[in-house]
């Protein structure tokens, strides 16, 4: 070493002739903290870097000095005063060896894919009805067969659509995504259909997982099961998933050793009508664990109709004339919100409604 000390970043010092570029906050990043999203946006530049930045006022908020702390607004505009090439390389936009090329080329190409995916998965998921839409969430139908999110590299999903949907319709761009991405909020099985809530913005997401966290939003599922169920119900109980065969175990009570491998479950139901040894049954989802409804009412004798994991496989041959499908009938039909205001005032107190599947029709 030439035994010089040198001060890093010191080319960052503010200057009046310095470069500047600015970002004006939107409804996609609103509620986060100035931090958080510079992260996101400054997504090759390291921590001390950032704030150290804030420090020198060679990022800014509104024209102010900032720390990182704020939350952000909509219309709060950001300001960096770096040169272009430093901006672009803490933007990950340009390299400045051989090396960074190649990673820069390898995540461009991971990027273009994604963006094709997502493409394909509006394409091909055309019969999903949108329920209700406004500026941060969106309540859709899922049909049952379409995936909540991929479980592989190559499948698509609802959270694809979505993506593809917003890019499709010009509500987002790919540039607004590097710094928050639309995402589902909650999420159904597979073969389970109906209503879904998913976040368009981040203070949509924000919002709504907090308000499925804290069990504010009331969830309600139509299914048809054995047995002619005449009474409403409020059963609880204890479940523990096994990962690896994708199934759950339910037990009544459980001892002190138990508890951390168990989670306590509740569920409500009530018969709608019934027939012919079968009922049609309204259930409202206390607690959201894996497979609840299914393996809690059959726990209780009676198996949802077509489920094949926990039910009754002689008595869903019992319905062959109608032609259902190898997988349970439970359908997200209801969505009720609490009281709100602000921002989400438009849903306050509302109940949503995703339409049945055909098959209900044939067999109330």
């Amino acid at each position: 070493m030439n035994g010089f000390k040198t001060k890093e970043f010191d080319i960052f010092e503010y200057k009046e002739d310095n470069d500047m570029q600015e970002f004006k906050i939107g409804s996609n990043e609103e509620g986060q903290r100035l931090d958080k999203f510079l992260h996101k946006y400054l997504k090759e530049a390291g921590t001390s870097f950032l704030y150290k930045m804030l420090r020198k006022k060679n990022i800014t908020l509104n024209k102010k000095k900032a720390d990182g702390k704020e939350m952000l607004h909509s219309g709060d505009v950001v300001q960096f005063f770096f040169s272009d090439e430093t901006f672009l390389k803490f933007r990950g936009n340009i390299a400045v060896n051989s090396v960074e090329n190649k990673t820069n080329n390898a995540g461009k190409k991971a990027t273009d894919v994604a963006f094709l995916q997502y493409q394909k998965a509006y394409e091909k998921f055309k019969n999903i009805d949108i329920v209700f839409e406004n500026q941060h969430i969106l309540l859709l139908n899922k049909p049952a067969g379409i995936l909540s999110q991929k479980s592989q590299p190559s499948d698509l999903s609802v959270n694809e659509w979505l993506i593809g949907y917003l890019l499709s319709t010009g509500q987002i761009t790919k540039e607004q995504m590097e710094t928050y991405k639309p995402s589902i909020c909650n999420r159904l099985d597979r073969n389970t259909s109906g209503l879904m809530i998913c976040g368009k913005s981040f203070l949509g997401s924000r919002q709504m997982n907090a308000l499925i966290k804290e069990r504010k939003i009331r969830k309600f599922y139509r299914t048809f099961v054995k047995g002619e169920v005449k009474d409403s119900s409020y059963i609880k109980g204890y479940l523990m998933k096994d990962e690896k065969n994708n199934k759950v175990t339910l037990k009544e009570t459980v001892n002190e050793s138990e508890y951390e491998q168990y989670v306590p479950i509740e569920t409500a139901y009530s018969p709608i009508a019934w027939k012919n040894g079968y009922t049609y049954l309204e259930v409202e989802l206390i607690t959201g664990k894996t497979h609840q409804i299914r393996a809690h009412l059959s726990s209780k004798g009676h198996p949802l109709l077509g489920d094949e994991k926990y039910g009754d496989r002689k008595w869903n041959s019992r319905f062959e004339e109608y032609k259902i499908p190898k997988w349970q009938l439970l359908h997200s039909y209801r969505l009720e919100f609490p009281e709100m205001d602000g921002e989400f005032a438009d849903i306050s107190k509302c109940s949503f409604v995703a339409k049945e599947p055909e098959i209900y029709d044939k067999l109330r």
